[in-house]
């Protein structure tokens, strides 16, 4: 996907560029909080959706699967502790219980360990970018243009959210097999029928534990649709 690119080999590099982009996300985050805007929700989703694209970066690194791992581990005890003291505040500072952030981080090193030694990452980008850019733009545009509310498990939904999730989970889940396998019918179906599920699994999801869920059942229904169901 990104050969032309010619990324840098040494880690110290790659650990260096991946240092960067979220020094950025988390800057832009804070710049915003700051100047902007006080609603926590709003700081929260860009950093949400701000690293998640620390997984095309991985990709195109190619970053060994151990550093993946290790990064996730700890950011994952970063985010607990983040939990009790103010270290990442516009991440966790949503007025709320849950453990979301500390699923984010599981779900990215769960499925590096999965899918970068059978050297297929687009599942693993499928995953989180599912997760942070549908499950991110479908909470802030439900919050902000919601007319039609529902109501999943106790929880105030609205269909308007939801839609945006499948709309914005297809054209990413197409795009990404669009690029490792081409266009086709087959990719449509698989980029639709998985946002239906997973779109479904997040309405009914509590205590952030769909930042888990969405983004390893995308993965694992991409994995088996494309490489043993569909053509």
């Amino acid at each position: 996907m990104f050969a032309l690119l010619n990324p840098p080999s040494s880690i110290t590099a790659q650990l260096l560029l991946v240092g960067i982009w979220l020094g950025i996300v988390i800057g832009s985050a804070e710049l915003l909080k700051r100047l902007i805007t006080t609603d926590p929700e709003i700081t929260r989703k860009v950093v949400h959706i701000g690293t998640g694209n620390v997984i095309l970066l991985a990709w195109w690194l190619d970053i060994p699967t151990w550093v993946g791992i290790a990064a996730s581990v700890i950011f994952s005890i970063v985010t607990l502790l983040s939990y009790r003291y103010p270290i990442l505040a516009s991440v966790s500072g949503v007025g709320r219980k849950s453990l979301g952030t500390f699923f984010y981080a599981l779900s990215i090193g769960i499925l590096i360990a999965w899918f970068w030694p059978l050297k297929l990452p687009q599942y693993a980008a499928i995953g989180i970018l599912t997760m942070t850019w549908g499950d991110g733009l479908a909470a802030l545009i439900g919050q902000r243009f919601g007319r039609h509310p529902y109501q999943a498990w106790g929880m105030n939904k609205s269909w308007e959210g939801s839609l945006s999730m499948v709309a914005v989970s297809s054209v990413i889940i197409y795009d990404i097999l669009s690029i490792t396998q081409g266009h086709g019918m087959a990719t449509w179906i698989s980029a639709v029928s998985i946002s239906l599920i997973v779109s479904t699994l997040e309405a009914f999801s509590k205590w952030g534990i769909d930042n888990l869920t969405v983004p390893l059942v995308s993965a694992a229904l991409a994995f088996v649709m494309n490489e043993f169901w569909l053509p």
